[in-house]
C-alpha cells in the first residue's frame, strides 16, 4: 500500500468516476484502476461497487476512506513543514524545454506563474526533446516541455497544447509553381530539405508525418540540420531549401509572405506539446503549483 494508491482511491470516491479521477490526477484510467485493484488485492476486500450507472464505495471502502484521509492530510502537513525548512531550495523549479515550447509557449506560462506565485523561482534551460526527457528521467530537472513523446517508464506526459506542423518554402518562382501544380507532398523528395537536429521533437514528428504520406525519409535530400528555428526560417527565406516547422514559429513569415506554405489538408499535421515529469519522484509543492497552472491555463483556452 502506498500514498499514490490511497490518493487514487480517494479521488475515485470523491468524484464517483475512474475517468474523472484519472484526469484530475494527470494519470491514465488504467493506472488509476491498477492502483485500486492493488489495494483491493492487498486488503482482501472490494472497495467500490461498480454498476453501469455509478461507482460508489462499499462498506469497506468507507472505512478505508477515513484512514486514507488522515494519512494524506498528514503527508500534506509534513510537506508544508519541510518546505518551510528548505524554502529557498524547494521554491526553485528546474525546467528544461525543447525549443518550440521554450520560445513560443513557456514564456506566457512563466509570466502567469510569476504573477500568481511571486515567491517561487524558476530556472529554464533550452535543449532538444530527447535531452529534456533524459534530464527528467535523471531528476536533473523537475519539469520538462517536449514536442513529442519518447517512451520512458519513469516519465508522465501531460498533453497541454495542440501545435501544428507546416511545410514552408522560399517565396520564389520555382516554389510558386509547385504551390499551383502539386496536389500531394511527394514532390519534396526532389527538393533540398532543411531539418531540425536529431533529438528534436519537431524532427521526429515531421518524419512520422512524411512516412505516413509514403515519403521515404531516408531518400530525402537533406542539405542542412539546424538546431535553431530562427536560423531555419532565415535559411528558407534565403532559398537554401524547404522545411517542416511549427506553425507557432513560422506564422509571422507566412502571414507576411516572406515564405510560402504548402497546404497539407489531407495529412495529420497536429501534434501535442507536452509537459513531462518523473512519476517516481514526488514533485515539490512549487512544482505541483506549476503543473496545476499549466493544466488550468490550457483547459480554459481550449488548446
Amino acid at each position: 500500500m502506498n500514498l499514490k494508491q490511497l490518493e487514487a482511491f480517494m479521488r475515485v470516491a470523491d468524484t464517483g468516476s475512474f475517468s474523472r479521477a484519472a484526469r484530475e490526477l494527470y494519470l491514465t484510467q488504467p493506472t488509476v484502476s491498477a492502483h485500486i485493484s492493488a489495494l483491493e488485492k492487498e486488503l482482501g476486500v472490494r472497495l467500490f461497487v461498480r454498476t453501469t450507472k455509478e461507482v460508489r464505495m462499499s462498506g469497506d471502502g468507507e472505512v478505508l476512506y477515513e484512514y486514507a484521509r488522515v494519512m494524506l492530510e498528514t503527508e500534506k502537513r509534513i510537506r508544508e513543514v519541510f518546505e518551510k525548512k528548505t524554502q529557498n531550495r524547494s521554491r526553485m523549479i528546474q525546467i528544461a524545454s525543447s525549443s518550440i515550447p521554450a520560445q513560443y509557449v513557456v514564456p506566457d506560462i512563466l509570466l502567469e506563474f510569476h504573477r500568481r506565485h511571486p515567491e517561487d523561482q524558476f530556472r529554464l534551460s533550452e535543449t532538444d526533446s530527447a535531452r529534456v526527457v533524459e534530464k527528467v528521467e535523471a531528476n536533473l530537472v523537475d519539469i520538462g516541455f517536449t514536442g513529442t513523446v519518447l517512451e520512458q517508464k519513469q516519465c508522465q506526459y501531460i498533453p497541454f497544447y495542440k501545435d501544428e506542423l507546416v511545410l514552408i518554402m522560399p517565396n520564389t518562382e520555382h516554389y510558386q509553381k509547385i504551390l499551383k501544380q502539386e496536389k500531394d507532398i511527394r514532390w519534396v523528395q526532389n527538393e533540398p530539405v532543411i531539418m531540425r537536429e536529431k533529438g528534436s521533437g519537431t524532427r521526429r514528428e515531421a518524419e512520422k508525418m512524411l512516412e505516413a504520406a509514403d515519403v521515404q525519409v531516408n531518400s530525402l535530400n537533406i542539405v542542412a540540420s539546424i538546431e535553431n528555428s530562427e536560423s531555419i526560417k532565415r535559411s528558407v527565406r534565403g532559398g537554401i531549401g524547404i522545411t517542416i516547422i511549427s506553425r507557432l514559429a513560422a506564422r509571422e513569415e507566412i502571414r507576411t509572405g516572406a515564405v510560402l506554405e504548402f497546404p497539407m489538408d489531407m495529412m495529420q499535421t497536429r501534434r501535442n506539446l507536452n509537459l513531462v515529469y518523473n512519476r517516481n519522484t514526488p514533485l515539490s509543492p512549487a512544482a505541483e503549483r506549476f503543473v496545476k497552472l499549466v493544466k488550468e491555463m490550457y483547459e480554459k483556452s481550449g488548446s
